[in-house]
């Protein structure tokens, strides 16, 4: 094993440890493995529902407006032309689908590399269990505290009370995110990560692996 992680008690005293493999502690970041994985992420949160008509599908502009010759104004076919006011668009944008196609195996890798950099920075921190039966941002203030987790936070969760999840989610700098759903940009945005040990492990046997 390359290295572990200090399991801490809401006090931030440490009670334990988690046992992190060559794979994930070794692996050197790659910032072009990197930028394509959250280019690719980025890609698929955009909505690609812009959309205009082309003068077919403008409402009206059946008949044409006069006659073809003979009145000495220029020819005109429809009055939902685009060179009309209130005439159709040429080339306007249409709903379409920006996604990148990332390999399943390039995400994993990138996942791996972000927070095995996250880890060897000091920026994550495990905490043995959270049972809350009430939701209170009180109570979540003061474990970052103990914890002296600034800036913006991760946190991650597997199945935590919702007590615990509602106490996090008032605050500002703190992002809730599950396992399953957790992602390279939401790990390189945040300055510091707080999980569960039970979440840190799913973590590493779900996706790292």
């Amino acid at each position: 094993m390359a290295g572990k992680v200090q399991v801490l008690d809401l006090s931030g005293k440490g009670t334990g440890e988690i046992a992190i493999s060559d794979d994930i502690m070794k692996a050197s970041v790659d910032p072009s493995l990197i930028h394509q994985v959250v280019r690719g992420y980025m890609a698929e949160h955009r909505q690609g529902s812009a959309s205009t008509k082309t003068k077919g599908e403008v409402r009206g502009g059946g008949v044409k407006p006069w006659r073809q010759k003979g009145t000495g104004r220029a020819r005109a076919g429809s009055i939902r032309s685009p060179l009309w006011n209130g005439g159709g668009t040429v080339f306007g944008p249409r709903p379409r689908s920006f996604s990148i196609n990332v390999p399943k195996k390039a995400k994993k890798q990138a996942l791996r590399n972000v927070v095995g950099d996250k880890v060897k920075s000091g920026s994550v921190k495990v905490v043995k269990d959270i049972t809350w039966d009430k939701p209170k941002t009180k109570q979540a203030v003061k474990l970052m505290n103990a914890l002296k987790l600034e800036g913006k936070v991760l946190m991650m969760i597997k199945d935590e009370k919702e007590s615990v999840v509602r106490s996090f989610l008032n605050l500002p700098e703190v992002k809730v995110v599950s396992t399953d759903q957790l992602n390279v940009y939401d790990i390189l945005d945040s300055d510091d990560i707080l999980t569960t040990k039970k979440a840190f492990e799913a973590l590493i046997e779900e996706r790292l692996k």
